[in-house]
């Protein structure tokens, strides 16, 4: 009987990375960590790529499948505007997209990156190609946002990271709401960092945007393990209540995705698995995400499967952490 190599819950597709920058229609240094959604029966990713000067901006790829024939735009679809938005002077990167029933529209949640560090930001969209501005949400430093889709209590919730940097230096996952996404308030810290060797010890953060299952809101997050030859970025599971977010069921104890490719261990940033965008197809979850903040690649996993495991993990008690 063979020894048990892995444990994780997602596979990767056998044509990956699915999209990097030979693919792309202009030049550019790296493309990764893409919002994802279905647009008019298309795969639509969201995609960060970084020039040559080292700043991010967002453009659009479109599949029939969501593995083959990327239609990318042939210029950046969603650019910085420092002159309009004086917090993207040094680019906008990592989108989360939400489809907000309510309004008919989609909200792209990224990261802008001021001079006074990361913040929260907010647009608006019907069909990515033009887009409303609410601008910054949230102050520096503050980031890996994303939108729940629906309200509670009559409020808008995202979850997000700020950085505590006092008594020491810990990032949570927070949660917040707004009656119009653009004030925003009764912020809660909701999942913590753990602490000592855990494999998401001291920093974690929001990977992909909440997607409701009857069990809860399933939640993808990532955790940061600082060693001796650098940081590793592994993915975890949370569980969160259907109708109160703030009252988390699950955590998974357990990393459920790592670096383990060779695309995923170098590049420019080694050791590095980090999804913005995930959707489902017929109970399987497509989750598309950056390795080595260097180009995309596709995992897939059932979303019952998913739940189940979740669902055998211990209940969430904060003291545990």
């Amino acid at each position: 009987m063979k020894n048990r190599i892995s444990h994780e819950l997602f596979q990767r597709h056998p044509d990956n990375p699915i999209l990097s920058v030979k693919d792309w229609p202009y030049a550019a240094n790296s493309v990764f960590n893409a919002a994802a959604a279905i647009v008019e029966g298309q795969t639509l990713l969201l995609v960060r790529v970084e020039d040559f000067r080292g700043i991010s901006h967002l453009t659009v790829a479109r599949s029939e499948d969501g593995v083959n024939d990327w239609d990318i735009d042939p210029q950046p679809t969603l650019r910085p505007d420092p002159d309009l938005h004086p917090e993207e002077i040094w680019g906008i990167e990592d989108p989360r997209v939400s489809w907000l029933e309510e309004l008919g529209l989609w909200t792209v949640a990224y990261t802008a990156f001021s001079k006074g560090g990361p913040l929260v930001s907010l647009a608006t969209t019907r069909d990515f190609r033009t887009f409303n501005r609410l601008g910054s949400v949230m102050p520096p430093e503050d980031k890996d946002a994303a939108l729940f889709p629906v309200r509670f209590n009559g409020n808008w919730a995202m979850l997000h990271r700020p950085v505590a940097k006092y008594p020491t230096i810990e990032s949570n996952i927070w949660l917040s709401f707004s009656p119009n996404l653009k004030h925003w308030g009764d912020h809660r810290e909701l999942i913590h960092a753990r602490r000592g060797s855990w494999w998401d010890a001291n920093k974690i953060g929001l990977s992909t945007p909440p997607m409701a299952t009857e069990e809860g809101w399933l939640v993808l997050y990532h955790g940061v393990r600082t060693t001796a030859s650098g940081s590793i970025y592994r993915l975890g599971l949370v569980l969160l209540d259907l109708e109160e977010p703030g009252h988390v069921l699950r955590r998974s104890e357990e990393w459920i995705f790592g670096p383990k490719a060779s695309y995923e261990r170098e590049g420019d940033v080694d050791d590095v698995v980090f999804p913005c965008g995930w959707i489902e197809k017929e109970g399987t979850i497509f989750m598309y995400y950056g390795a080595a903040d260097s180009c995309i690649g596709l995992a897939t996993a059932n979303l019952n499967e998913l739940v189940a495991f979740l669902l055998k993990s211990p209940q969430y008690r904060i003291e545990d952490w």
